[in-house]
């Protein structure tokens, strides 16, 4: 059985989903799309920690679900704007799980994860599928994967 590793960049799926379709991304339909695949033997939700019960609330369904869910701390900067980047802690656990697994999955639209996949692939010789909204997602990220799912139907939540 294929062994897969699920890798969850909880801030981009929630602005891009939110912006996309005005709902909230399913993250329990994608375990089951991911599982039909083969077997998940690591899963990580990156999230910013804000501290308010709503934000506990979900992070305890992840978990729930089997997702390791790592936290950072949100930092309000003196100017207005927020820091919360998770972009070089994926990296770095793609980079450990990919020599471990047959397949990568990563659920982020982000343009900045093309040269991590095709470095996988080429490296390690694992698939990388990269799950992103339509329209939204990197066309370079997109051309660096071996699938693109793009997210939408029942991996979306609505209300």
């Amino acid at each position: 059985m294929k062994k897969i590793a699920v890798f969850a960049d909880v801030q981009n799926l929630y602005y891009t989903v939110r912006q996309a379709y005005g709902c909230h991304f399913n993250y329990a339909a994608l375990w089951a799309d991911v599982s039909k695949q083969g077997q998940i033997v690591q899963a990580y939700a990156y999230a910013i920690d804000r501290g308010d019960s709503k934000q506990q609330q979900f992070q305890q369904i992840l978990r729930n679900l089997g997702f390791t869910v790592k936290l950072k701390p949100y930092i309000q900067r003196s100017d207005g704007s927020a820091k919360g980047d998770w972009d070089v802690g994926i990296t770095i656990d793609i980079m450990d799980a990919a020599a471990q697994v047959d397949e990568v999955v990563l659920a982020s639209g982000d343009g900045d994860f093309d040269l991590l996949l095709e470095r996988i692939i080429h490296k390690h010789g694992v698939s990388a599928v990269a799950y992103g909204v339509p329209g939204l997602t990197a066309n370079s990220l997109i051309r660096a994967a071996t699938r693109y799912v793009p997210i939408e139907g029942t991996l979306l939540l609505k209300s």
